[in-house]
Parts: structure tokens; C-alpha cells; sequence
């Protein structure tokens, strides 16, 4: 339990320095190890159907649309959806394309009672980079952790 501790506490650092709204934000390394070491963890990916697809998936996680394409339009059903599958007293881990997504995700979470939210940041594909591309620069990718593409 120590190696978590230790990654949950530099997470919720983040969160006081960056003035986050849930419990705290993790690089998508330490969301992995999360993953593997603490029971009853939960990954949610709120990517787009159409971005699941297309640019791949992280094995094992939820997925529940935050917005959908295209328009983006905000998922109504998301909180209920959330609750349906995922326990209010879990550690529950939010990851989009880059983190911002999720961020909004995490603070809905937050505010409807979810004790334990985490960001990832950095997201599944990461900042783009000078030519404007992604997955060089940051996100879950990048990293070379577990993902799949259907």
C-alpha cells in the first residue's frame, strides 16, 4: 500500500498546486500502476465513441462518453451512467484525449459524491507537439502502456 500512498500523494500535490477541484491528477504512468497494485481501482475513459474506435482503447476501462461527435455535445445520461457502473466510494481515474475532457468529468464526479477522483493528465494521445501532431508528446500512448485498437 506504500507505493500508493506515495503516488496519491503527489497527485493530490498537483491538485493543491494546480487549484483542482477533486482529489488530484496523475500522469498516465502512475494511473497504470494504480491500476495494477490497488484493488478496486477504476479507469473511465470519456472519449468519444468515434475516438474509442478510430485512435484506440485502454483494456479494461469503463467507457462513457463525456460528449459526443460530433458536436460534442455533453452526455446527459454521463452522471447515471457513472453511478450505474462505477461505486462512490472507489478510486476512480478519468482520462479523455488530453486531459480536459476528463477534468470536467472528474469535477462533475466530485461534486455528485465520489470521494476518491483523479484526473489523468496528459490524456490518452497527449499535448501536440511542434508540427501539431500528437502522441509524441505526453498521454497514456506515449508512455507505451496497454492500449488496443479495434
Amino acid at each position: 500500500m506504500g507505493k500508493i500512498s506515495a503516488i496519491l500523494e503527489q497527485a493530490q500535490v498537483r491538485a493543491k498546486q494546480n487549484n483542482l477541484l477533486y482529489s488530484g491528477g496523475l500522469l498516465p504512468a502512475e494511473a497504470q500502476q494504480i491500476l495494477q497494485l490497488a484493488p478496486g481501482a477504476k479507469l473511465v475513459d470519456v472519449r468519444s465513441k468515434a475516438e474509442l474506435d478510430f485512435v484506440g482503447r485502454v483494456p479494461g476501462a469503463i467507457e462513457i462518453e463525456w460528449a459526443s461527435y460530433p458536436g460534442m455535445v455533453l452526455n446527459p445520461n454521463f452522471m447515471a451512467a457513472l453511478t450505474q457502473q462505477v461505486d462512490k466510494e472507489a478510486l476512480v481515474m478519468f482520462i479523455c484525449r488530453s486531459g480536459t475532457r476528463s477534468h470536467g468529468a472528474a469535477i462533475a464526479a466530485e461534486q455528485a459524491g465520489y470521494s476518491e477522483v483523479y484526473n489523468v493528465l496528459e490524456g490518452f494521445e497527449g499535448d501536440r507537439d511542434a508540427n501539431k501532431h500528437r502522441n509524441t508528446v505526453g498521454g497514456w500512448r506515449a508512455a507505451k502502456l496497454p492500449w488496443e485498437q479495434s
